[in-house]
């Protein structure tokens, strides 16, 4: 697939297949595409070139609000100036599989209570929304995410504002979920853990996929980031372990 603004690519024959339930990670510097990426395979954006299929079919052939049960999308930013509650955002997830107007059923409050409960937000329920830290606001919205039961998972620095802790709950929840997910990421050594295939990107360009055993070299960290590291030896499920050693000369 390829994408341009004002003449100018931001993603450029890039291809991508993700294993039905694994965790694909799209890795890269600010810029290389990773958004952009996301935001075709969700439909928000069309491509210039090539198309997004869903079980074999067009997209575009499935109807938004077809898309909307299957796929849920966590972007990197979210905010509203309506005074809403935990809850209230949360049950957003719920609106494609209802009919307009409709009240919620009991199936509803159950996804949103099982979402709460997944992300730890249970006692947050009546919490005012403006009232959240920038990662417990994104913690709400992976909880409504996962409210509309997806199939496929989109998720665009789903741990940028989170501690250490509720980066690894939150990455440890997305690799046991049966459902399958792309997310971007900056951290390479969170792509080790819990990815199960990754695609680095550069200029818009795919640069290299495979394992992160495989991927994640010390030359290709170089070539693409411009640091120079050390990485350990693949271990268990072909995860390395990347230590970071500084700049390359020049950069």
């Amino acid at each position: 697939m390829s994408r341009g603004v004002d003449g100018r690519l931001i993603l450029d024959g890039v291809s991508l297949a993700p294993r039905p339930g694994s965790v694909t990670g799209l890795l890269g510097p600010n810029g290389s595409g990773k958004s952009t990426l996301l935001r075709l395979l969700a439909g928000v954006l069309a491509p210039a070139s090539g198309v997004v299929t869903l079980d074999g079919r067009p997209l575009g052939d499935w109807g938004r609000r077809s898309v909307a049960r299957r796929v849920a999308v966590v972007e990197q930013h979210a905010d509203t100036l309506v005074e809403l509650t935990v809850l209230d955002v949360v049950r957003l997830g719920r609106i494609p599989h209802r009919r307009a107007w409709t009240p919620a059923t009991a199936a509803d409050e159950e996804a949103v209570r099982t979402a709460l409960e997944r992300t730890g937000l249970a006692d947050r329920a009546d919490q005012p929304w403006h009232t959240l830290s920038g990662g417990e606001r994104q913690r709400v919205q992976i909880a409504r995410a996962l409210a509309q039961e997806p199939r496929e998972l989109l998720l665009d620095e789903p741990t940028n504002h989170l501690d250490i802790q509720h980066q690894l709950d939150l990455l440890n929840l997305v690799a046991e979920l049966p459902v399958t997910s792309v997310v971007a990421l900056h951290d390479l050594n969170l792509a080790a853990m819990y990815c199960d295939q990754v695609v680095v990107l550069r200029q818009g360009r795919a640069v290299a996929a495979g394992t992160p055993g495989g991927t994640l070299t010390e030359s290709l960290i170089a070539d693409v980031y411009g640091v120079r590291a050390a990485v350990t030896r693949p271990g268990p499920g072909d995860r390395p372990h990347i230590r970071f050693l500084g700049t390359v000369a020049g950069n």
